[in-house]
């Protein structure tokens, strides 16, 4: 009778394996567009690299066609899409049409960013990414570290996952110091990749007496890094650049402070692995420091002490004691800014 009875639990276990094999789809082949060259040090490179890093996790082939602007890129998505890949990243907002477009056309899933709506099982997900934790602790830093008081936040556009970050920069520096001032200026409507208008902007940030830049902005953001290592403080003293994405150090002149950095390989690895098991557009996807695909950049320019004290804010933070809302709305940040003060 027990023989019996373990050659049909056997015999049933080894169905059950075949049969959630069956539904596992084989996934070879996926791909990342993206606007800008992957040698920014930011939003292009650290896409790439993620891509890169989850197709070796995942045994995947990864196809990279970068620097394509932001024009159409239904050609590209096109030509991706006939040799073989499975998943299109398309790695700009202003994807966000043409890349499902092509998607619907080919059979193919895509990945879009700042569209949240968009969700479409087994077709479309979107992995709006903020910061917005990792922000926070940036505006703890900067006013801690100011020695004016007062500190800037320099824009390239005002996309939702910017929004985020500057609304959460705000009210981390405003929780470490209620006297903190707070210059906010955008670059234009979606100036990404506007180095000279980075340059000119933040150095009229400083002007009005900012020490410490919160920069974000792409390719804009090194007109951003120039304006800090060239314009000095209103005191004299050496201005401070904090920035988002990526890590700048191997080019930093002494004025990296930090950066909000953001790494893709777990959202990427989660869609591959959703699409191996037919799950993906079925939600969208997230980052936190909990999961370290958000963090701070540690430099030599942070005293131990301040360092401390922002990982402090950074375990409440985790543990729930202290909750940084995602505002990705414009209309929310400039509320906010008129009521912190400019």
């Amino acid at each position: 009778m027990f023989t019996s009875w373990f050659k049909h639990a056997a015999v049933m276990s080894v169905a059950s394996l075949l049969c959630s094999a069956a539904y596992a789809a084989q996934i070879t082949s996926i791909a990342i567009m993206t606007p800008e060259p992957g040698t920014d040090f930011g939003w292009n490179q650290q896409g790439i690299n993620a891509a890169k890093a989850a197709g070796a996790k995942e045994g995947v082939k990864v196809m990279v066609a970068d620097n394509l602007g932001y024009g159409d890129i239904r050609p590209t998505a096109r030509d991706l899409a006939d040799d073989g890949a499975q998943l299109i990243i398309a790695h700009a907002s202003g994807y966000n049409q043409s890349a499902p477009e092509i998607g619907a056309q080919a059979n193919v899933a895509v990945a879009i960013t700042d569209s949240p709506s968009s969700l479409a099982a087994g077709k479309v997900a979107d992995y709006t990414v903020s910061g917005q934790e990792g922000a926070y602790l940036a505006g703890t830093l900067a006013a801690k570290m100011s020695r004016s008081g007062t500190i800037g936040i320099v824009v390239s556009g005002e996309p939702p996952a910017w929004n985020a970050q500057s609304s959460a920069f705000i009210r981390g520096a405003r929780a470490a110091r209620q006297d903190i001032h707070i210059h906010y200026a955008v670059i234009g409507p979606a100036a990404y990749s506007d180095a000279a208008g980075g340059k000119r902007v933040t150095a009229s940030v400083i002007a009005a007496g900012a020490d410490i830049i919160f920069g974000q902005g792409n390719g804009s953001s090194f007109g951003m890094l120039q304006a800090v290592e060239t314009t000095p403080a209103a005191d004299g003293g050496k201005v401070y650049f904090i920035d988002v994405i990526g890590d700048k150090s191997p080019i930093d002149k002494g004025n990296l402070l930090s950066s909000v950095l953001w790494n893709l390989t777990p959202v990427y690895t989660a869609m591959i692995e959703d699409l191996k098991q037919d799950k993906f557009g079925s939600h969208n996807y997230k980052t936190s420091l909990a999961d370290g695909s958000i963090s701070l950049l540690k430099t030599a320019h942070i005293p131990d002490a301040v360092w401390q004290s922002v990982n402090r804010v950074r375990d409440e933070i985790i543990s729930g004691k202290i909750v940084v809302p995602a505002e990705y709305d414009a209309k929310a940040l400039h509320t906010l800014l008129a009521a912190t003060g400019k």
